[in-house]
């Protein structure tokens, strides 16, 4: 008689990340510049730039000079309990820890068979939602061949505005 077996879950809810307020501005400016650089050029990160990225990513982070983190991991707390007992992640596509590349590979680490990513950037055109989180996805997938992992967009628009106008109707 064959055991059913059921893999591991996981969440991992990924957002924008934002630039601490404290975070010194020329160091910022430059990171910006230096991307603006690559992208243009179609090279990959400099040394530089690689670490100006995680200097901002371990920057300390309190509610008053990241008031966006403190936002998703309230979104985080809130969701969590409705995710079924799946290990729960939280990532960030830039300026802030853990990247999703970190977040996924944490998860990988403990077991986790099948990952579902989400993103709080709910609305289609954006680089991050429609690029950059599917093209970090593919690479783990091509780099970790047993585990699922799957990507939760695009969001029903549909589904999205009845839950703006339920909202809406609370202020109304």
């Amino acid at each position: 008689m064959a055991v059913a077996t059921t893999a591991k879950k996981g969440v991992v809810l990924v957002g924008h990340g934002g630039i601490p307020r404290d975070f010194p501005r020329d160091l910022v400016m430059k990171l910006k510049r230096l991307e603006g650089q690559r992208r243009e050029t179609g090279t990959f990160p400099t040394a530089e730039e690689i670490e100006l990225d995680r200097l901002i990513r371990q920057w300390p982070r309190t509610p008053d000079n990241d008031p966006y983190k403190a936002g998703i991991e309230a979104l985080a707390k809130q969701l969590r309990p409705l995710l079924s007992g799946a290990l729960f992640a939280l990532a960030y596509n830039e300026y802030c820890a853990p990247s999703l590349q970190e977040a996924i590979e944490a998860l990988i680490k403990k077991g986790v068979q099948e990952i579902t990513v989400v993103s709080s950037m709910a609305t289609p055109g954006g680089s991050h939602s429609e690029v950059e989180i599917p093209e970090t996805i593919e690479e783990l997938r091509r780099q970790h061949s047993g585990v699922t992992i799957r990507y939760a967009w695009p969001f029903d628009l549909g589904e999205l505005a009845k839950t703006l106008a339920d909202h809406i109707r609370k202020f109304s």
